[in-house]
């Protein structure tokens, strides 16, 4: 009995070496992975943006801005104000009045912006030459409510005139493509607005144009016609016109209810 268990022991130990002996020398372990290739790095910059909305017409604070890293591939622009550049910019535009509204982490933008040096809104965003000029109006006669502040709107002037058989009105463009600066006080869109019913417009006109829309409103009644945005392209070369229109003035005379325009 010895001897037996002595030979099935030993088959055993040979079974045992042998299934060892294939499981280590069956398939080959796997190739370690390669290593991964270096990331390139990444060049950024600080660019100055806005830290909160900021409404056209507000003063820029020094707390309404912030430094945001961007990709220097993305910030190539003259537009945008790097800090490598300009650390003290935030100081020097202070005070400053927006053009237009800003939104949270939008670049800032000097062309957007104003030095008001005290002045009020209007007049900072006045181009030299131009002059802020109001009109009664209302929904029948500002297009339902639907102009709002920096459309453009031609004016046209309503009056009626005496016959013998009794009043005949007629109506004329007396002014092209101007700006409107505000309706009533209220000088940008307001949480979506989309319509803004007020009984005032403001618009911006030379020296010329703004006496003749003193005039018209003694003549009749005023209104305004809502222009397409697609005439915007054409409105500041209008604009630079009428800005830089010859000096001559107009002297303007009513005599038996019509209005005679004379040149100086």
């Amino acid at each position: 009995m010895k001897a037996a268990r002595i030979v099935i022991l030993g088959i055993a130990l040979a079974a045992g070496g042998t299934a060892a002996y294939l499981v280590t020398s069956g398939d080959a372990p796997p190739p370690p992975a390669p290593a991964p290739a270096p990331v390139a790095q990444l060049e950024t910059t600080e660019v100055l943006v806005a830290s909160s909305d900021i409404g056209i017409g507000q003063a820029i604070l020094p707390q309404t801005l912030r430094w945001q890293v961007w990709p220097s591939a993305a910030a190539t622009s003259a537009n945008f104000i790097r800090k490598n550049e300009r650390p003290n910019v935030i100081e020097q535009i202070a005070g400053s009045i927006t053009r237009v509204a800003f939104t949270a982490g939008e670049p800032i933008r000097e062309e957007k912006l104003i030095k008001a040096n005290g002045s009020g809104y209007l007049a900072a965003v006045l181009p030299a030459g131009m002059r802020a000029i109001s009109t009664a109006i209302s929904p029948e006669t500002g297009a339902g409510g639907f102009i709002l502040p920096n459309d453009r709107v031609d004016v046209l002037l309503i009056r009626a005139q005496k016959t013998g058989t009794g009043e005949v009105y007629n109506s004329e463009t007396i002014l092209n493509n101007v700006r409107v600066l505000a309706i009533d006080q209220t000088v940008e869109e307001k949480n979506g607005q989309r319509v803004v019913v007020g009984k005032i417009a403001t618009l911006a006109l030379n020296s010329r144009d703004s006496e003749s829309l003193a005039l018209a409103t003694r003549l009749g009644t005023i209104a305004l016609a809502l222009r397409s945005l697609a005439d915007s392209q054409q409105a500041e070369e209008d604009e630079k016109r009428r800005a830089n229109l010859n000096a001559r003035e107009n002297i303007n005379v009513v005599r038996f209810g019509q209005s005679i325009q004379m040149l100086k």
